[in-house]
């Protein structure tokens, strides 16, 4: 069994123009149209069986539709996540929300969000995710729409976790894309999740090896980041390891199903 804990989708409306403008700011190919249709056969081809879709609110007028548009795409092979965007004035009503919508968990983006990581700003949202029981999901490392400044290093992704003890963090990209080595030392071992997004493309074997030891692979989610990475290639990358079977099990599905509440 396989289950993605980090893919992207769009509104058919919004899908080739949002695909367009991130693919300049990234320089990446993508995988998808960036449609719901087109992304769970494209799913299926790479042999996944579920997975975890992260919407963002980009700006703060986005989170009413962002949240019921996740809402409405949540079916038996996707699981959603809602967000809010910290300069609303109703993100902590919206946070409420998007439980009461039934939704799986928050996604909050530093960079295409515009706020650091540890910035005190953010602690009331923090406190009402925690509060609600809601699982979060944090881009953490470099990012390349501000490739001079990272939002959310490895130091301060440990400052928050210490800080905010109750809340379910998953840091994407191994504790920090691109900044692994900092992962290894500030937030292998900490009590957080850390997913495996694009790992394949940016992450040596050798270091993902070192960062699954150190953290646990019972604190590490299979992701890919698709549509930038498809899963199967995340998924060959994961294989090529030294893993045993059951650190791999772990990884592709057994921690997912854990953190969303789901029978084995």
């Amino acid at each position: 069994m396989l289950i993605d804990a980090h893919i992207h989708m769009f509104s058919e409306k919004i899908a080739q123009k949002a695909l367009t403008n991130l693919s300049n700011i990234c320089k990446s190919p993508y995988f998808t149209n960036g449609t719901l249709p087109d992304t769970k056969e494209k799913l299926q081809d790479w042999g996944v069986d579920a997975a975890i879709a992260m919407n963002i609110a980009t700006k703060p007028s986005q989170q009413t539709i962002v949240n019921n548009w996740a809402a409405s795409i949540d079916d038996p092979v996707i699981y959603s996540f809602g967000s809010v965007h910290p300069d609303a004035p109703d993100a902590l009503d919206e946070l409420q929300r998007i439980k009461d919508l039934g939704l799986y968990g928050v996604k909050l983006h530093p960079d295409y969000q515009d706020f650091f990581i540890d910035d005190p700003k953010m602690f009331p949202i923090y406190d009402v995710i925690s509060s609600l029981g809601l699982p979060v999901t944090f881009h953490t490392g470099w990012d390349p729409l501000s490739p001079n400044q990272v939002h959310a290093t490895p130091q301060a992704v440990a400052k928050v976790v210490k800080q905010f003890p109750h809340m379910t963090m998953i840091a994407a990209h191994m504790g920090g894309m691109a900044r692994y080595q900092e992962a290894e030392e500030f937030v292998a071992g900490l009590p957080l999740f850390i997913d495996t997004a694009m790992s394949a493309r940016l992450c040596s074997p050798e270091q993902f090896e070192r960062l699954v030891s150190k953290h646990g692979s019972e604190q590490v989610l299979f992701a890919s980041d698709c549509p930038w990475s498809r899963s199967c290639d995340e998924f060959a990358f994961i294989e090529r390891t030294h893993l045993s079977d059951r650190e791999k099990e772990n990884i592709y599905f057994k921690n997912a199903q854990r953190l969303l509440g789901l029978n084995p």
